[in-house]
């Protein structure tokens, strides 16, 4: 992957709905060749997907908290359970597996302290290998969805 593979990456994470025009004149490549580089950073993984950037606050999402989980024992058997579990929590938007304690780390999203709460005592803290959970509640995003560095 060269400067300009980044230079692509780094305008589609601005603005994925670039037509191939537009982003090859951000580029500074013709359109042919521009097409061919991003077709080969979809074949080669590099770009995954493509999606639209939803605000949470517009569709009654207002709440949101970080909840720290840390699993009574960490065998593959509840490791997997768990994780298979907290896939299937629709309100959980991201899910990362830590070094050391806590365990886990979620993203979640409700319209209100109330949902959170439910949501806490009927679906989180019964996952299955649950030991603890702390949360923490978000104040304020400060940088969301920035595009990765080029370098």
């Amino acid at each position: 992957m060269d400067a300009l593979d980044r230079k692509i990456l780094t305008e589609l994470q601005l603005d994925g709905r670039l037509t191939i025009t537009e982003l090859a004149a951000r580029v500074q490549l013709s359109v042919s060749p521009c097409h061919r580089r991003l077709r080969d950073l979809e074949r080669e993984g590099a770009i995954r997907g493509y999606r639209a950037v939803v605000d949470p606050v517009a569709v009654g999402l207002n709440f949101e908290a970080l909840v720290f989980v840390t699993l009574r024992w960490e065998t593959p058997d509840t490791v997997t359970a768990f994780e298979e579990a907290v896939t299937a929590v629709p309100h959980v938007l991201q899910a990362q597996r830590l070094f050391g304690e806590p365990d886990y780390l979620l993203r979640v999203a409700t319209t209100d302290l109330t949902a959170f709460q439910q949501l806490y005592d009927e679906r989180l803290a019964r996952l299955p290998g649950v030991q603890r959970l702390t949360s923490t509640l978000v104040m304020k995003n400060v940088i969301a969805d920035r595009p990765l560095p080029e370098s």
